[in-house]
C-alpha cells in the first residue's frame, strides 16, 4: 500500500491575500506607538511570531519593547487589520485547491501563526469548515519560524514528519518545515522571490495555489 501522503499549509500569503493588509496594520499601529517604520521591513517579516517581530522592530528603532507594550501592539495590529480588510479575498485556485484535496481524500491542514478570531473571516472565505484540521497560534508554545505549527499539525493528522509537505510562502514557513524535517513547497503569492524561496529550503516553488493544484502529480499525490 502507498504511504498516505499530506499537505500542512501556511495561510496568510499561501492561501488568502492578507500580506498586504497585515503590512500597514503593523506599520499603522507602529506609527501610533510612536515607532515609524518603513513597509518593506515590515514585509520581511510577516509570517513570524508576533513576539519575534516585536523584538525585530526593537532592534529596527533601537530600543527595548517592554512585554505589555509588544502585547498591546500586538493587539492594536489585530484590531486595525480587522478594520482594514473585513472581506477576505483567497487567492487565485486556493478554495479550489481545498475543495479537491477533500474530494480526492488526501490528508492536509493549515498551521497559521494567526490566531482566532483574526482568521476567522479567512476561514470562511476559504470555505474551510469543521471538517479540515486548523492549528493556530494559540495552539503552540511558538510560532514560526520554529517548527512546533507543523509540527502540532502533523501530530493531529496522525502522518510521519518524512510524509509531510509544507505549503508556505514566506521563507519563514520553510525555515520552520526545514526544522520540522518536512519537506516544503513555496508559493509566490506571499511576495518573496523564487531565489529567496529555493535558497531558504524549498523543493519546488509555484505562483499560487492554482499552479500547485495543476501539478500535483509532482509531489506523487495520485
Amino acid at each position: 500500500a502507498s504511504v498516505p501522503l499530506a499537505l500542512v499549509f501556511d495561510l496568510d500569503g499561501t492561501l488568502i491575500d492578507t500580506v498586504y493588509a497585515h503590512v500597514f496594520a503593523w506599520q499603522r499601529a507602529l506609527a501610533e506607538a510612536d515607532l515609524p517604520i518603513d513597509g518593506w521591513r515590515i514585509h520581511r517579516r510577516i509570517g513570524m511570531s508576533g513576539g519575534l517581530f516585536a523584538r525585530a522592530v526593537a532592534r529596527e528603532v533601537g530600543r527595548e519593547l517592554a512585554p505589555d507594550e509588544a502585547e498591546a501592539l500586538q493587539r492594536r495590529h489585530g484590531e486595525i487589520f480587522r478594520e482594514l480588510l473585513p472581506e477576505r479575498r483567497p487567492l487565485p485556485g486556493a478554495r479550489e485547491l481545498l475543495e479537491e484535496l477533500r474530494r480526492r481524500g488526501v490528508i492536509h491542514g493549515i498551521a497559521t501563526s494567526g490566531r482566532r478570531p483574526e482568521i476567522d473571516k479567512s476561514l470562511e472565505a476559504l470555505g474551510v469548515g469543521d471538517e479540515t484540521l486548523v492549528i493556530d497560534r494559540g495552539s503552540v508554545a511558538r510560532a514560526k519560524p520554529a517548527p512546533d505549527l507543523f509540527l502540532a499539525c502533523q501530530e493531529a493528522l496522525c502522518v510521519e514528519v518524512g510524509d509531510c509537505y509544507v505549503v508556505g510562502d514566506a521563507v519563514w514557513d520553510l525555515l520552520a518545515a526545514r526544522r520540522a524535517r518536512m519537506l516544503s513547497i513555496g508559493l509566490l503569492s506571499g511576495g518573496y522571490g523564487v531565489d529567496e524561496l529555493l535558497a531558504a529550503g524549498a523543493y519546488r516553488v509555484y505562483e499560487d495555489a492554482e499552479e500547485l493544484r495543476n501539478s500535483l502529480d509532482e509531489l506523487g499525490l495520485e
